[in-house]
Formats: C-alpha cells, structure tokens, sequence
C-alpha cells in the first residue's frame, strides 16, 4: 500500500500543474524525466503543508517514504519531494550512515547536479557532523569512485561548513580530480573553494597558486571570483 504522504505529494503537484513551465523547466534541466511545471517556491509550500503533517513510527518508514517517491516518480517534482524530506531538520536523527545507501542510490540515479548538490549540501554534510571519522573516510573514497556525481558529492560535501571546515579532507577529495576534464568536476572544485574563501581567502589563494598548474581555469576562476 503507497504512503499517505506520497499519496498526497503526487496529488498536490497535480492540482498545481502547469503545462507551458512543464517544458520550459524540463528543457533547462536537460531532463528525461518530465516536469509538472510546478516552480521550487510552489513545491516549498506544499512541502510545508503535507510533511508535518504525518508522524513517522521509524526511520524505515522515513527511508520507505523517500525511495518510494523517488523509485516510483513519473515526475521530476516527486524526486524533489525525496530529497527535501530527507533533508528535513526534524529527521536530523535519521541521517546517519545506515542512511547512506539511499543517499547513493539519489546520487547515482539521480545523475544530474539539482539532486546531487542538494543532497551533498546538507545530508551528506549533516551525516560528516555526526560521523566524521567513518564519513571522511567514505568521502576519500567516493572521491576516486568511477562514478562522476559520487566524485563531485564528495568535493561539496562541506559547502555549509565555514570555519569547520575539515581543509585536510577538502583538499583530499580534489586531489584526485585536478585532473579531469568533466566540466561537473571542474566547477564543483572552483566552487568548494570559493565557498571557503569566505571564511578563509588567504588560505584559498595559497592552495591557488600553489596549484596552479594543475586547477583547470574553471577551477580558478571560480575559487577566486569573490576574493
């Protein structure tokens, strides 16, 4: 039997559509996956409406919810609403690394930077909080995976971070990318740095030139665009 939740989920973005924004929003993703045509501050209200509104028994129920949402989504919006409930502040408990073969299965088959960086940004980063010896040690590793969007969920794990942040694993996790040509990896280095240049500009042009010859000009521009 479906969740009540997913029910409510698929029936809201329904009552919502908007069938000229569908196209438009699925061409600027480059989706396969068609668009309802309902826009993120849309999709915020409606989460705000249905999520507090059911209790949870479990943390398998939670996972149940999100992977049902997000297997089962005939529409891009519906993975939306997977990764915003799993990113909910009232689920902080449940985002641990039991969680993170979910958060890997979004990634992989999610494939595309709306999921990968949201889920990056606050999940994962929620989880390397909580866990950071055995997190940091998984991050090493998703950091040389074959798999292009585990290598750039590695690289912005710590966006939020601040003066937190962990430069050691930061720098781990670029390191076995400076070379790659894919232009995920190359703006996903540029903009960890950048992010950290807020907290710590000098550091971020010290590990600039220090590595210039091997950060792309991607890289670089986007490390330093605020600095």
């Amino acid at each position: 039997m479906t969740h009540p939740l997913v029910v409510e989920v698929r029936a809201a973005l329904e009552k919502v559509a908007d069938p000229v924004k569908a196209p438009q929003m699925q061409a600027y993703m480059k989706s396969t996956m068609p668009y309802r045509g309902v826009s993120a501050p849309e999709q915020k209200v409606i989460w705000r409406q249905i999520f507090p509104a059911h209790e949870l028994s479990s943390r398998k129920e939670w996972e149940r919810v999100a992977l049902t949402l997000w297997r089962e989504a005939t529409f891009r919006e519906e993975r939306y609403a997977a990764v915003a409930w799993t990113g909910l502040r009232g689920f902080a408990a449940y985002r641990t690394m039991a969680s993170i073969p979910m958060f890997e299965e979004m990634i992989v088959s999610g494939a595309w930077w709306d999921f990968v960086d949201a889920i990056a940004g606050r999940q994962l980063g929620d989880i390397l909080r909580t866990d950071p010896a055995r997190m940091s040690k998984l991050m090493r590793r998703w950091a040389r995976d074959p798999n292009m969007w585990k290598r750039r969920a590695a690289i912005l794990c710590q966006l939020g971070f601040k003066r937190e942040t962990d430069l050691t694993l930061l720098y781990d996790c670029i390191e076995p990318n400076l070379g790659d040509k894919e232009f995920f990896i190359r703006k996903a280095i540029g903009w960890a740095l950048r992010q950290h240049a807020w907290t710590d500009p000098r550091e971020v042009k010290r590990y600039v030139k220090a590595n210039r010859d091997r950060l792309s000009g991607l890289s670089v521009r986007e490390a330093l665009k605020n600095i």
